[in-house]
């Protein structure tokens, strides 16, 4: 049963004795260095390809920034990668995306290239090309599949071949991107990949083409607590992954809302409700993070797309990302009739130490609930509303 909210019965045991024992201070942080650590389950990606196959670029995208943005991968027509170069994303530290040497070069050998990387500590790989799939790419997607690894094929730059097609009288674009996939996909077969799946992807339109295909198989084959960091982490960039973020988001509230209701059945007055406004609070800004409402993220949306910030904000009409994505968080948070309820409520049924316990772990669940369940909704839909009007996005 505990197991289905992500904690053990013997985490929860001394989790409950040691707040216990403290003041609700130090109780609070207690709390928020175990919300913490919950969050932090690595996921390490390695990209990997010829050199000038739009490498960087893609790390750089799959993190949300620019090729220009600070924190970026370095890009250039040249190599610029030597030795694998970490990129953690800028709101999920928990999530690595690596940048790894280029292959191709007449002494390449796959074996020892994944030995140089050190292939263990990669959750999976993607294959990148520009062009034709090549003799290198196989041998590396063999090797990793011998190592126990999973790889995924992905052909870049299918904007601009793309554009080079667009003028041509019968230009046809499902039927150009039909053309280049089997092509791909063909040229894998004849050097040995029997059943190849090839993704269209485009570092600078990243969410255009095959980028929700990949992320349904990147999420499939993932084990269940990775591919929720996964999703956190993605950026909003299409309908699909919108609507995939809101169900992993939605998924953690009965885990957060359990750990109040734990945290209720201490009796030490007052830590419940400071620990509920915690959680909330905690959890909404991450709803921010993963939607891109942050301040930082819609000053670059705001770059990128030409518009200005005021216009930005006027496609947004919930409270919550006024409130939370400010200082004065616990302000708007505190002013909740339903939170002075469970304040009062608790502190009567305590008289009563079973009753007291039952009631008020319920209280909390509840009002964790409904208050995290509300604000998701209004973020979610206030961060559609900026996808569909600054992205264009339908897909």
């Amino acid at each position: 049963m505990l197991d289905d909210f992500g904690i053990t019965e013997e985490e929860l045991k001394e989790l409950q004795e040691t707040i216990s024992n403290q003041d609700i201070q130090s109780a609070t942080n207690t709390i928020k260095e175990f919300l913490k650590q919950q969050d932090l389950v690595e996921l390490n990606i390695g990209v990997t390809g010829e050199s000038g196959s739009g490498k960087s670029t893609f790390v750089n995208a799959f993190r949300g920034l620019g090729d220009e943005d600070e924190g970026s991968a370095k890009t250039d027509i040249v190599e610029t990668t030597m030795k694998p170069e970490v990129y953690l994303h800028p709101k999920f530290k928990n999530v690595k995306v690596w940048d790894l040497p280029g292959i191709g070069t007449p002494n390449f050998k796959a074996d020892e290239y994944l030995e140089q990387v050190e292939f263990e500590r990669y959750d999976f790989f993607i294959i990148i090309a520009s062009d034709r799939f090549r003799e290198c790419h196989t041998q590396l997607a063999e090797e990793i599949k011998n190592m126990g690894k999973k790889f995924y094929f992905a052909r870049s730059k299918i904007d601009l071949s793309i554009s080079a097609q667009k003028r041509k009288k019968n230009f046809d674009e499902k039927n150009t991107l039909d053309t280049i996939r089997e092509d791909c996909e063909k040229g894998l077969r004849k050097i040995g990949i029997e059943d190849p799946d090839v993704f269209l992807i485009s570092g600078w339109e990243l969410g255009k083409y095959d980028i929700n295909l990949l992320q349904e198989r990147m999420e499939k084959e993932l084990p269940q607590h990775k591919r929720h960091v996964l999703m956190l982490a993605l950026p909003n960039i299409t309908v699909k992954i919108h609507e995939k973020k809101k169900k992993a988001l939605e998924e953690n509230i009965k885990r957060v809302a359990f750990l109040s209701a734990c945290v209720a059945a201490v009796p030490v007055p007052g830590l419940s409700f400071a620990v509920d406004l915690l959680i909330i609070a905690t959890e909404i800004q991450k709803y921010c993070s993963a939607f891109g409402l942050d301040k930082q993220s819609l000053q670059q949306l705001c770059e990128r797309s030409g518009k200005s910030i005021e216009t930005v904000e006027s496609l947004m009409t919930s409270v919550w990302h006024k409130g939370i994505c400010t200082s004065s968080v616990l302000s708007v948070l505190s002013d909740s009739s339903l939170l002075v309820t469970e304040d009062a409520v608790e502190s009567l049924f305590r008289f009563v130490p079973l009753l007291g316990s039952i009631a008020a772990g319920a209280m909390s669940y509840l009002t964790v609930s409904v208050m995290l369940k509300r604000a998701l909704n209004d973020i979610a839909e206030d961060a559609r509303n900026v996808l569909m009007a600054l992205l264009g996005s339908e897909v």
